[in-house]
């Protein structure tokens, strides 16, 4: 494509952002409140929170940490993988999924995703157990939840833990029941462009006291006591029980995720209103698909994915032109440079996903958009996709 095409009009003065973080007053007092206290760190705030999220999404304990990929590491070492150990991760995720499992020693293993939501595929997951694979990890893709009864029947029959990264599904549910609890240990992001934010920050939920034992450990260099800890009892003697890393996540940014969290149920449903209207405009858009949404979930709506049947990489760079701040979620992890070089993978291995990645499109999706906004994007992709390739070819 041409970098010398003739101009086009953006539909926009500023660019949209595909997510965005909402900060108001009430988040800015919390904080306020923490800097004017005695614990900036390791203090109140940050068990409040973890009650707060446990409490949400029905488990006995939750474990903050530094971010998402903090909390998907702890996870992995918590369940002691080594060298020689296999994890199964979805191809269609974030690198920091798999990651986590070369963190500890492990090997990712890729498995396919289903064609219609880009879900871990539980046959794709089945084909790829051997007698190394320790764990099972699914990925909560663009907030619709994946199909637990068959990851969990299938993990109960091979004897394996299954871990739920839920970074795109915070506020989602299936069959009733909310995310962060299908797992035995789940995980979540707090980056700007998720649900609620602390910034940089991630947790992990789990019904096992002895996991969360491990994880809170971890996160402080794997000492068994934080310092108020030792301040409530009046003692200055700790001890390294294992190596663990600084993972850990200030009272500041706890004080923000509690008053953001306390806002997420409306932010989910403005969230699914947005993704209605996308729906209903598309409809009659054969060049636009949706990805499809299981009847039994609540979709949490982190992402708007579409797949386009036109060039992707024209609708997108004509997508940017006007102003609209489309993504792409993801690159297939195994198809990265470091993963070929180092695991061997490449094209072939999840073919479902590498025929998806060709296609998708991530659309501006935050709780803070307006309906101005969802009609500018619409519009620019009715005029995009409708009118585009006469447009490519002008020079």
């Amino acid at each position: 494509m041409s970098d010398d095409r003739t101009p086009v009009r953006p539909s926009r003065a500023n660019l949209l952002p595909y997510g965005r973080q909402t900060i108001e007053e009430d988040d800015l007092g919390a904080v306020h409140a923490v800097l004017r206290s005695d614990w900036l760190t390791t203090g109140p705030k940050v068990a409040e929170f973890e009650r707060l999220v446990a409490d949400h999404v029905g488990v006995r304990e939750a474990v903050a940490v530094s971010s998402g990929t903090a909390a998907l590491h702890a996870a992995m070492h918590a369940l002691g993988l080594t060298a020689g150990d296999e994890v199964i991760v979805p191809a269609i995720t974030f690198a920091a999924t798999a990651n986590a499992a070369v963190y500890v020693g492990a090997r990712p293993v890729f498995a396919d995703v289903l064609r219609d939501n880009l879900l871990i595929d539980p046959r794709s997951v089945a084909e790829r157990i051997t007698p190394r694979t320790r764990a099972i990890v699914a990925v909560d893709y663009a907030g619709h939840p994946c199909d637990y009864d068959a990851l969990q029947a299938l993990a109960a029959r091979h004897r394996l833990p299954l871990v739920v990264d839920a970074c795109h599904a915070l506020g989602g549910a299936y069959r009733g029941r909310p995310v962060g609890s299908f797992g035995v240990m789940n995980v979540f992001s707090f980056h700007p462009v998720k649900h609620i934010t602390t910034a940089e920050g991630g947790m992990v939920t789990t019904d096992d006291p002895a996991l969360a034992e491990r994880m809170r450990r971890f996160r402080n260099h794997g000492i068994a006591t934080d310092h108020r800890q030792r301040e409530k009892t009046g003692s200055w003697f700790y001890e390294m029980t294992e190596l663990g890393f600084n993972y850990r996540l200030s009272d500041l940014q706890c004080a923000l995720g509690i008053s953001q969290f306390r806002k997420l149920s409306g932010w989910i449903e403005r969230r699914r209103q947005i993704a209605r209207m996308y729906d209903e405009a598309f409809a009659g858009l054969p060049a636009v698909r949706p990805l499809q949404t299981a009847p039994d979930v609540g979709h949490a709506y982190h992402l708007y994915v579409v797949r386009v049947s036109d060039d992707r990489a024209r609708v997108f760079a004509d997508l940017r032109r006007e102003k609209i701040g489309v993504n792409v979620h993801y690159v297939p992890v195994h198809l990265h440079p470091y993963y070929q070089q180092q695991f061997g993978t490449g094209r072939g291995l999840c073919p479902v996903a590498e025929h998806a990645y060709e296609e998708i499109i991530s659309l501006p999706m935050f709780a803070g958009m307006s309906a101005g906004d969802v009609h500018d994007v619409v519009a620019a992709v009715r005029h995009v996709v409708n009118d585009g390739p006469d447009r490519a070819a002008a020079a």
